[in-house]
């Protein structure tokens, strides 16, 4: 299952039992016990490299101490937190119920400034109101996208306006549904909704649930799980959306097979967070691992898709044990992995843009749910791929984000924190 945020597995529950509760999680891990892998030996000896990427960063993590640093509390379930580009510096926190809460000058105002909370399922571990983009014309259009879990635990991308008269709400009347998928199960929903630098709306769908990509979805090109969609949906507000004419595989087949034309990506799990480089525009994925392995996938900026990350013939640079040929011919291979030794889930996070702390400068942070440990990513200068632990955050990590300046925050599930990312 996909383990992120409100989110843990079969294999996890056992922990849980012996843990008792959420919030002991911490104490009951186990010491990490298997180093962090970049460009792994695994890949290297099959043939097939980590993408590369056409600039070095020169980072010195002796020289950085990072902190969090409290926003506000009492939040309800916080699973992700972004701004909406419109100068206003507000942040909007998702909560899982299906609440998107406004934060203004470090203060959580009363009012929602969307409540549909009663179309939302949140019943499961893995359902409810899951993601949150604002279109790159927000302030001209007041438009803005969610991902969420219906009465039937089906995902629904919906665009929702906010009010002409009070930048604060947005009727939940103005509900304009974009696209519904069918979900076999309730866990692996995926949940990210994100505008790339293309203007287009990316959607991560993960494989449908159960374990071990049981409804064989992740390599099946007719259907929408576990892929990586790309949609337009700000050319023409008047139908839910439109093909972009060069996603990959609206004219191309692949391997004889047709394949569905909003499929920009396969080969997913359960890409939980993924981003793209405010600067580069690339693009990182975390795709949370079944049974050993976490990810973290990048794809630099201008690639024409059509890609498959691997699972499940692989999880990360494994080969998955369900598969026995492993043919990883053509499969993107990560550029960090981490085993499940006291950890559970990735959260994938962001490329450091902001202007506080220039030691950060193109360095890319994510972190695990269970553990709360946060590792920086950088292509150092030496030409290689280079991954280490920089912050033991203690928190149940669901998500990470940015404000407009770039600055990065995390929301913290179980505590109801909102923080931000400070050096020390």
């Amino acid at each position: 299952m996909h383990k992120q945020p409100f989110l843990v597995d079969i294999r996890f529950r056992v922990v849980l039992m012996v843990c008792g509760v959420v919030l002991l999680l911490l104490a009951c891990t186990a010491p990490l016990t298997l180093p962090i892998r970049t460009l792994p030996e695994r890949a290297q000896s099959a043939g097939v490299a980590a993408p590369t990427p056409s600039a070095t960063v020169a980072f010195q993590p002796d020289q950085v101490t990072l902190a969090l640093e409290t926003v506000v509390e009492d939040l309800a379930s916080p699973l992700f937190v972004t701004h909406a580009g419109d100068g206003s510096e507000r942040l909007f926190v998702v909560e899982k119920a299906g609440y998107i809460r406004i934060v203004e000058d470090d203060v959580l105002l009363e009012t929602s400034f969307l409540d549909i909370d009663e179309r939302v399922n949140s019943n499961a571990n893995e359902q409810g109101l899951l993601g949150l983009a604002f279109a790159p014309d927000y302030s001209e259009s007041g438009f803005f996208f969610v991902n969420y879990t219906d009465s039937a635990g089906d995902t629904v991308i919906a665009r929702y306006q906010v009010d002409a008269a009070d930048t604060n709400w947005a009727d939940p009347a103005s509900e304009f549904v974009v696209l519904q998928i069918d979900q076999p199960a309730a866990n692996h929903n995926g949940g990210m909704v994100a505008f790339g630098p293309d203007g287009y709306l990316y959607i991560g769908m993960g494989d449908g649930g159960g374990g071990g990509d049981r409804y064989g979805n992740a390599q099946n090109p007719a259907t929408l799980l576990g892929k990586m969609l790309r949609l337009d949906v700000t050319s023409d507000p008047q139908q839910p959306y439109t093909i972009p004419a060069d996603n990959p595989w609206r004219t191309a087949d692949w391997n004889g097979i047709d394949v569905r034309d909003e499929v920009w990506a396969m080969g997913l799990r359960n890409p939980w967070r993924y981003s793209f480089d405010r600067q580069t525009g690339d693009l990182w994925i975390g795709d949370v691992g079944q049974n050993q392995f976490e990810e973290i996938d990048y794809t630099p900026a201008g690639s024409p898709g059509g890609l498959n990350y691997g699972w499940p013939t692989m999880e990360a640079t494994a080969c998955y044990a369900s598969d026995a040929d492993c043919d990883q011919t053509g499969l993107i291979v990560p550029v960090a992995e981490y085993s499940h030794s006291g950890h559970c889930s990735v959260t994938g996070g962001y490329v450091y843009r902001g202007e506080a702390f220039p030691a950060l400068q193109g360095v890319y942070l994510f972190g695990d749910y269970c553990s709360g440990r946060m590792w920086a990513t950088w292509f150092g200068e030496t030409g290689e791929w280079n991954t280490m632990v920089v912050l033991e955050s203690g928190a149940s990590l669901s998500s990470f984000g940015e404000d407009e300046t770039g600055e990065l925050y995390i929301t913290d599930l179980a505590a109801g924190v909102l923080s931000r990312l400070v050096v020390e």
